[in-house]
């Protein structure tokens, strides 16, 4: 069964590059724009994954996470933060956990995001 993962950025390029390689890997993918729209589509959809920008119009990723966390139909959907934000605590060479998410700095490098969805899937 197609994977469902849920990429919410507000950066038009990032999106686009992330749906057309997860794609190519097998994955079905749905986008979103802003935090709104992914807190709706998160809620609408049930993805197997989420790839959440932190700093967004509208509602922040962090925002989206706490929401989705606090329901127990969605708190058990693994959200990957993909961030700038995350310079300072994370290597740029892979991620960390921190509060029972995966934070990913930005530039990230497309193959090991690939590597980290893969593992995190698999679980």
């Amino acid at each position: 069964m197609t994977k469902r993962i849920l990429v919410v950025d507000d950066e038009p390029q990032i999106v686009s590059m992330l749906k057309m390689r997860l794609q190519a890997n097998g994955y079905e993918v749905i986008t979103a724009a802003d935090g709104e729209e992914g807190l709706q589509k998160a809620k609408d959809l049930k993805p197997d994954l989420i790839i959440l920008d932190i700093i967004m119009p509208k509602m922040a990723g962090n925002e989206v996470a706490e929401a989705l966390k606090e329901d127990d139909q969605f708190s058990k959907i693994p959200v990957i933060f993909l961030t700038c934000l995350a310079d300072g605590m994370v290597d740029k060479q892979g991620s960390e956990k921190i509060g029972g998410n995966l934070f990913v700095a930005k530039p990230f490098e497309a193959d090991e995001l690939l590597l980290i969805i893969d593992n995190v899937l698999k679980k």
